[in-house]
């Protein structure tokens, strides 16, 4: 029996028409669920609170080869769809380009797996299963998607040996970059309490606006490391100060101070904090001024060492594209950060340069493109 390949542009172009705004599934999801169950794949949905979840597995449950991907479908608002060239969920095919929310980030390189899976188990199926893991919250709190997919994996007894995400890596050109890892992040909101008073009788206050000052200073005038063998170093920005003062002639009680630390292999969340605390402690001892720190959600950073998954993938990238891919741990957190702990995980995609923007875009050549990389993953792994 023959079978036509799945044409991965024209599946991306009906993701991208489904307006699934995190965490609407606004028929994404059950597209897909359609597609692969056609396909001969076991789907179980593994929705969590309001949030969309599909797993769906292809050959036998707990085999010992069994390649993973995860991505997601939802996508971030598209603002104000007049400042858009195109209707943001039209997905209208335009100058050799697929334009839409979610085209770059991630529906095409959902479609683009999906359909390499689909025609692969079709026309040659092999000797091992395909996990394929996809969620309605990536773009959001990340709390009832991959998470939820992984426990009820757990649950269900479904286990990936290495594991793929699909989210766009490449800076520039196809093919030029995989991420083995990611940088964790850390935000702390920080309190300085001190004692009001009259602008005019300083010594009569404890000012928490000048020891908030002195602590912004000396944070940011020390890097927290110089970067490890896979990591650049370590970053820290401060996102806000405020005090709500409307006078200028009063000392405030207290300031607020925001800050969000990108950090390496070297840290924790737990270090950050504690560095955090370390640097204010000094100040608030000259000051009189206290200090509380409340740190938000905690993404740790990972790696997976470059070996047999990232040579695996980027054998496959060169073939398609005539380009090494750099092997890269840049840039924000994933989805990755969760299964992690469970597989071997990378993460190759398309070019990024117009995710989350106004006019999201992709080259159409691309998707077919992605489509091949995938496909020749998929038959080196079970090879």
């Amino acid at each position: 029996m023959t079978f036509s390949p799945i044409d991965p542009v024209r599946l991306t172009a009906s993701l991208v028409r489904c307006p699934s705004v995190t965490p609407a599934e606004a028929g994404a999801i059950a597209l897909l669920e359609e597609a692969l169950t056609a396909a001969g794949f076991t789907c179980s949905r593994a929705d969590r609170g309001d949030v969309a979840n599909l797993f769906a597995r292809w050959g036998p449950k707990g085999h010992a080869r069994s390649f993973g991907f995860n991505g997601h479908t939802d996508v971030v608002p598209p603002g104000d769809p007049g400042d858009w060239r195109f209707d943001p969920f039209s997905a209208v095919e335009a100058e050799g380009r697929l334009w839409g929310r979610g085209a770059a980030d991630m529906k095409s390189g959902v479609a683009a797996f999906v359909a390499a899976a689909i025609d692969l188990v079709r026309q040659s199926p092999p000797e091992g299963a395909i996990l394929i893991a996809i969620t309605g919250d990536e773009e959001g709190p990340a709390r009832d998607g991959t998470r939820a997919l992984l426990d009820f994996m757990a649950a269900e007894g479904e286990a990936m040996t290495a594991c793929l995400v699909g989210e766009p890596t490449c800076p520039e050109e196809m093919g030029e970059m995989i991420k083995i890892g990611r940088r964790g992040s850390q935000s702390v909101a920080i309190t300085a309490t001190g004692v009001q008073g009259h602008a005019a009788y300083p010594h009569r206050a404890k000012n928490p606006v000048s020891a908030m000052a002195r602590l912004a200073a000396a944070l940011v005038a020390e890097p927290l490391d110089a970067g490890t063998e896979h990591f650049d170093p370590s970053t820290l920005a401060i996102t806000t100060i405020d005090t709500g003062n409307p006078a200028t002639n009063v000392i405030p009680a207290s300031c607020a101070m925001t800050v969000n630390v990108r950090f390496n292999d070297l840290h924790s969340g737990e270090s950050v904090v504690a560095h955090l605390r370390e640097m204010a402690a000094p100040i608030a001892q000259d000051t009189g001024v206290t200090f509380a720190f409340d740190p938000g959600p905690t993404s740790p950073a990972f790696l997976t060492p470059p070996g047999p998954l990232s040579d695996l993938v980027a054998a496959a990238v060169e073939a398609e594209t005539g380009r090494t891919p750099v092997l890269s741990t840049f840039g924000g957190t994933s989805d990755a950060r969760f299964i992690k702990d469970h597989c071997p995980v990378v993460e190759f995609g398309l070019v990024g340069q117009t995710m989350h923007q106004v006019d999201e875009n992709v080259e159409t050549a691309h998707i077919h493109q992605l489509k091949a990389i995938y496909a020749r993953i998929l038959q080196a792994y079970f090879a």
